[in-house]
């Protein structure tokens, strides 16, 4: 991946957004690019699980908002199932947990921080609905980079 966010900021000033600060990358990928596929969730990754193991991800991002409830939504199961399926990342409005397991899994995982506990009573979630957090619209179809210095979006691909 031939990119630095930076440089795609400085040279479409007018068509990105910008991530918030907060957010750290725990997977084993650097940096991660790809189409925007959305799941907002309310505290449970049920529909998490079934669409990263089930769904081909090859050229994806996954966005999940859980509202940044404190529970852990992926985990090295979740990112086992990611990387099998081609994933080039995951972003989180949330936590994660397993990190010394995940790390050298080569899919970007961008969260706001861990948590070693997971919501247990299954709830419903939705896939594929534009979702927004920390000043960023999200939409289903969008591109995302993400590198060491940040996590932008756009409605199309602007680098590579």
């Amino acid at each position: 991946m031939e990119f630095f966010t930076a440089d795609i900021c400085d040279a479409h000033f007018d068509k990105v957004q910008l991530l918030g600060p907060g957010y750290q990358n725990y997977g084993g990928a650097e940096k991660c690019e790809g189409e925007i596929v959305t799941v907002k969730l309310d505290k449970h990754n049920g529909d998490l699980i079934t669409l990263l193991r089930d769904v081909d991800g090859k050229g994806k991002v996954v966005v999940v908002d859980v509202a940044a409830e404190y529970y852990a939504v992926v985990g090295e199961n979740l990112m086992k199932f990611a990387n099998n399926n081609g994933y080039a990342g995951i972003v989180i409005n949330g936590y994660v947990r397993d990190t010394q397991q995940i790390e050298d899994i080569p899919v970007a995982l961008i969260a706001k921080g861990t948590c070693s506990r997971k919501y247990m009573e299954p709830l419903a979630g939705e896939v594929n609905v534009d979702v927004s957090f920390d000043g960023v619209d999200f939409k289903v179809g969008a591109y995302l980079y993400a590198d060491r210095d940040g996590v932008i979006v756009c409605d199309q691909p602007l680098a590579g």
